[in-house]
């Protein structure tokens, strides 16, 4: 079915979280304007000395876009963005859709303008990761005092997020993760569209050496990069570690001299590091996880946790390898595994084709097609 023109005609509008920062959600927004270039844009707040790839457009912004520190710690306004996002006017829109692993998907629509949101995920330091981030908030000197008032102020938080899930009505899960997450915390069914993934960024690349196993990520608690250095530590296996991010001096404190840090990489120096690399690590339970398809379309067999997201896209045996538990032994021994497997590099690249932002738009574009004709 052509879709495009009557898609063309409506009146857009994509809410995101937040714009301060790129990542993959901000990589599937950027793809979600590519289906509708038309669309006006809101978040929070927008930091564009951050993200550079929605300059030529107008952003609209909360009230939050004025006060300080909101575009350097958005986390301290959690309790503040339910607001914000409620405060937004799209009373003249067609279509809203929200792309959502935060507040997002509470704006208020009109009964006549269709919403559906996209999920990233759940609010994780609500429901699958509380635990977790009430053991490390991640606020430095503050942690204790946000460990004081964390139950209290998520409980109340937990209420309206399950409230603001509601509002949409539609929900896109971004994965078979998402999916049981939606259903578990918010009570309702989801369909999935895997998020989009640059593959041609990465088919110029040839493989030269296996030098080093790599990791590319957020510095943050929940990716366990830490696995990954003390697997290799015990090893002796050399390690390079590309990302940004809270916990870069607490993984520092851990690496042996077999581990190189790169910090802050451009997407030039990441292209450079997969053409060496041995194979991609990647221990966390992730909601989706584009880092392990990317690592495949550059022709990188990824060793991963077997749960989450990347379990959905790495093939065991065939892309990657799995470990079956969140531990080092257990990274340990697929590693060792995986140093007497071979993989095709053929049998990668098809994989993380699977991926490609073409099918994202083409899916994506079926699903609003679909449910505007009900």
């Amino acid at each position: 079915m052509d879709y495009s023109k009557k898609l063309s005609d409506l009146k857009v509008a994509i809410v995101h979280d937040w714009l301060i920062g790129l990542g993959g959600a901000e990589r599937v927004v950027e793809s979600m304007l590519k289906l509708f270039p038309q669309a006006d844009l809101y978040t929070s707040v927008y930091d564009n000395s951050k993200i550079t790839i929605f300059r030529n457009r107008k952003i609209h912004t909360t009230f939050l876009q004025h006060w300080p520190l909101a575009k350097k710690k958005h986390q301290f306004f959690a309790s503040v963005r339910p607001l914000a996002f409620e405060s937004l006017d799209l009373s003249s829109y067609d279509l809203v859709l929200s792309s959502s692993s935060a507040e997002s998907k509470g704006v208020i629509t009109p009964t006549e303008t269709l919403h559906i949101s996209y999920i990233h995920t759940p609010v994780r330091y609500y429901w699958s990761g509380y635990d977790e981030y009430l053991k490390n908030p991640g606020f430095g000197l503050l942690d204790p005092f946000v460990r004081l008032v964390m139950p209290s102020m998520v409980k109340r938080l937990k209420r309206w997020d399950f409230a603001a899930a509601q509002r949409p009505d539609y929900l896109i899960a971004n994965s078979e993760e998402v999916v049981s997450r939606i259903k578990r915390y918010y009570k309702r069914d989801s369909q999935v569209i895997n998020p989009p993934v640059d593959i041609e960024r990465f088919s110029n690349i040839k493989h030269k050496s296996d030098d080093y196993y790599l990791v590319v990520s957020r510095f943050v608690p929940y990716k366990r990069i830490d696995l990954a250095i003390k697997a290799c530590n015990k090893l002796g296996k050399k390690l390079v570690v590309a990302g940004r991010g809270p916990e870069l001096k607490n993984l520092k404190k851990i690496a042996g001299d077999n581990v190189v840090f790169i910090e802050s990489p451009s997407d030039k120096k990441i292209n450079q590091l997969y053409e060496k690399a041995k194979a991609f690590i990647f221990s966390a339970e992730e909601d989706f996880g584009i880092t392990p398809v990317e690592a495949m379309a550059a022709g990188v067999p990824v060793i991963c946790f077997g749960k989450g997201g990347a379990s959905e896209t790495v093939i065991n045996m065939k892309t990657g390898l799995y470990h079956n538990k969140q531990t080092v032994d257990s990274l340990i021994e697929a590693i060792k595994k995986f140093e007497s497997s071979k993989f095709s590099k053929s049998d990668l690249r098809s994989r993380a084709e699977y991926f490609s932002e073409s099918r994202f738009i083409k899916d994506l574009g079926g699903f609003v097609s679909e449910k505007i004709k009900k």
